[in-house]
């Protein structure tokens, strides 16, 4: 994934922060960790690195002339990533920080990077030009390696920079890495860090191999989309037998703690030489470069000969040479001032549109994607293109029998750029997308405002079946304890499930032979699910799914009709009308479509009526009957803070809630009562200088029991 890149003095400027600019800001910050998330921890890159970087770029143009914007959790501000569950936390000694990344891919790149040198130097023009060590950036996993006295002891990621995971176990299987360091006499700690990568004539070997598997019947295999996502997934399996059955190689480029070695060399280059004298792999694709036009010339080789060779890379790598003005350079937030990488342009290539398919993702969204006669850009060959969506499509006028340009972006995921339509033969009609899903059947609709066009089956839809299960055993929707991700795919892709009450239909025994379920595990799961069984209203409706309807609006559409039968009415024709809908308190227009329309699938109303079947019941009102300014804390705003004995945080907020009251998050002058737990803080503080009335948990209990004994009396 990139790193941070400079300031574009082509973005606009930002005077002084608006409410705008911070809600910008905080979206920008959002679709940032959602992709390094993606990418450094999921190994499924969502976007180009060139769309990851402009992102970046204005993000930290906001910043730099906003202050006030930066918040702690920032992507500008840390190295990206974080440690996986399932692996032991290391914590690095020294921090595994990533480098700044410049994207002006011309020789003009290469020679801002020796100016910005030069001034940090404070050298004059007729001064001498610095030596710089140019080498390749690997498209891999970044590894650091701990000897100690010469031994292998510790291979961890880098996780966040701060802290990676311990994978020591699969590196052993890595045969290039050497287990004690070629030398008498070693340091008596020396951290090694490089890339661990896949050659591209392994990773085709793999892919052979894994078609063959598939061909043969055997299940839960797949092919890899790229070398580099094929080693990062083999270097985070828990079982090492796996890493061991991929051709896994590395190359080291620098270097973490050191002790106790007083013959370090003084420079990078030598630094590395020693390393390889050691038989640790360094690659030979490396040259001490003087000044800026040597370091112009080996980016526009490598650049030559980048598709001749035998691994992906994505740029180069200068390094000032010298050790001593390294330390005298120092570090700017996330970055080292001596380095920097080089990226190249992205690769293009003509091919032919053979078909345009949609594909539904988990969360119902439909992608057009271009079917294309095979292509070899930027080190693979490329067979499918997205096409994003109907609106993209369209504007890029791509039909079937097209030549279109195709850019493999950050030699990650392949789209199409342009078509050509003077090369076009045949009259192919433009894109549509379908009215119904591929996969389901079900209606398609796109709101208005938006690009994406939805597949409405949430419930139903094959496609979406993992998202609807994930979400409907969440903690604020039927909080099915255990029921985690990993489960919820066994049950998905082992077609142990096609509907949601088949979770209720599922027997011990059932549970108990999925891979890591013993019988403990099986029998606390049963217990959970029949526990969830006895639910609310509210949490029945928010954990369906339906989009646009969150928590908050669950509890409302129940508060106003009380009883589901009110909602969803005896058949489709019965459903509550839009209109009924935006009688409710924060329901629009968008929000009372979307529940109606999910209402009135009758395979939404099949799952539903299914689910109570199964036993998943909850207590009944007369709903909008009651009159909303009778209930006790109508008009009323709470706060919870510290921790309660008698009942969970949820629940209270759940009573609360039920009686009229906002439950807030924060302490104002407008905040009625603070209910204080074990162990409050900050707002109780703050509660007790505004002088807002605090009650703590007995004297809570007790008042919960007088309101809501009013409210059963009304």
């Amino acid at each position: 994934m990139p790193s941070s890149t400079p300031l574009d003095s082509t973005l606009p400027l930002f005077p002084c922060a608006t409410t705008d600019q911070a809600q910008l800001a905080a979206q920008l910050r959002a679709q940032l960790q959602q992709w390094e998330h993606a990418y450094y921890v999921l190994d499924t890159p969502q976007v180009p690195d060139a769309e990851y970087d402009r992102v970046f770029r204005e993000l930290q143009a906001m910043e730099a002339l906003n202050p006030e914007l930066i918040t702690a959790d920032s992507p500008t501000q840390r190295v990206g990533g974080k440690a996986m569950d399932g692996f032991t936390p290391v914590r690095h000694r020294v921090p595994m920080l990533s480098i700044r990344t410049e994207t002006d891919i011309t020789a003009e790149g290469a020679r801002a990077f020796d100016t910005r040198v030069r001034k940090e130097l404070g050298l004059e023009p007729g001064d001498e030009p610095v030596q710089y060590q140019a080498e390749l950036k690997f498209d891999g996993l970044a590894i650091n390696l701990r000897y100690e006295n010469g031994v292998l002891v510790q291979a961890s990621t880098r996780g966040d920079g701060e802290t990676g995971e311990d994978v020591t176990h699969n590196i052993r299987t890595v045969r290039q890495i050497p287990m004690r360091l070629n030398t008498d006499t070693p340091p008596a700690v020396v951290e090694i860090r490089g890339e661990v990568y896949m050659r591209r004539d392994d990773f085709e070997a793999l892919n052979e191999r894994q078609r063959e598997r598939i061909a043969q019947g055997e299940k839960n295999e797949k092919t890899f989309v790229n070398p580099r996502n094929a080693a990062a997934g083999a270097i985070r399996q828990l079982d090492p037998t796996i890493a061991a059955q991929r051709p896994l190689s590395f190359f080291a480029y620098g270097w973490g703690e050191l002790q106790g070695w007083s013959e370090q060399p003084t420079t990078q280059s030598a630094t590395l030489d020693v390393f390889a004298n050691w038989g640790v792999p360094v690659n030979a694709d490396r040259v001490i470069a003087t000044g800026a036009e040597e370091l112009v010339a080996f980016h526009e080789s490598i650049g030559q000969r980048r598709d001749a060779l035998p691994f992906d890379i994505d740029g180069v790598v200068y390094k000032v040479n010298r050790l001593i003005l390294q330390r005298d350079m120092g570090f700017v937030s996330r970055e080292p001032r001596w380095a920097v990488a080089h990226k190249f342009p992205a690769q293009e290539m003509l091919t032919t549109v053979l078909a345009i398919d949609v594909q539904v993702g988990r969360t119902g969204k439909l992608t057009p994607v271009a079917k294309l006669a095979p292509v070899f850009v930027g080190g693979v060959t490329v067979t499918n293109a997205t096409l994003h969506n109907e609106l993209e499509a369209q504007r890029k006028d791509v039909r079937v029998g097209d030549t279109v340009i195709v850019r493999r972006a950050g030699d990650v995921i392949p789209e199409v750029v342009a078509s050509l339509p003077d090369k076009r033969q045949g009259d192919a009609p433009l894109f549509v997308m379908p009215l119904h899903c591929p996969v389901c059947g079900s209606d398609v609709e796109r709101e208005e405002g938006e690009a994406n066009h939805r597949c409405t089956g949430g419930l139903f839809c094959p496609a979406q079946r993992k998202q609807a299960v994930i979400h409907f055993a969440s903690r604020r929707a039927m909080d099915i304890e255990g029921l985690g991700d990993k489960l919820v795919d066994q049950l998905v892709e082992g077609g142990h499930i096609q509907l949601l009450g088949d979770l209720y239909r599922l027997t011990l025994a059932q549970w108990g032979a999925l891979d890591r379920m013993g019988e403990r595990s099986a029998q606390n799961l049963v217990a959970a699910l029949e526990q969830s069984k006895t639910t609310t209203l509210a949490r029945f409706l928010y954990a369906l799914g339906i989009r646009h309807v969150g928590e908050r609006t669950a509890k409302d559409i129940a508060a106003h009709f009380g009883k589901l039968d009110a909602l969803m009415g005896a058949d489709a024709s019965q459903v509550a009308s839009e209109e009924q809908l935006l009688t409710i308190r924060d329901v629009g227009p968008v929000v009372a479509h979307s529940i109606h329309t999910f209402l009135q699938q009758e395979h939404n109303r099949a799952v539903l009526r299914d689910l109570q079947a199964q036993g998943i019941h909850w207590p009944e009102t007369d709903g909008a009957s009651q009159d909303p300014a009778a209930k006790p804390l109508t008009g009323q705003t709470i706060v919870l803070t510290g921790t309660l004995t008698q009942m969970g945080r949820d629940e209270a907020k759940d009573r609360l809630e039920a009686l009229g009251a906002k439950v807030s998050g924060s302490v104002s002058k407008k905040t009625h009562y603070v209910i204080a737990g074990l162990e409050a803080g900050s707002k109780l503080t703050k509660a007790q200088e505004l002088g807002v009335t605090i009650v703590d948990e007995s004297a809570f209990l007790a008042l919960l029991q007088q309101w809501e004994g009013a409210t059963a009396a009304s």
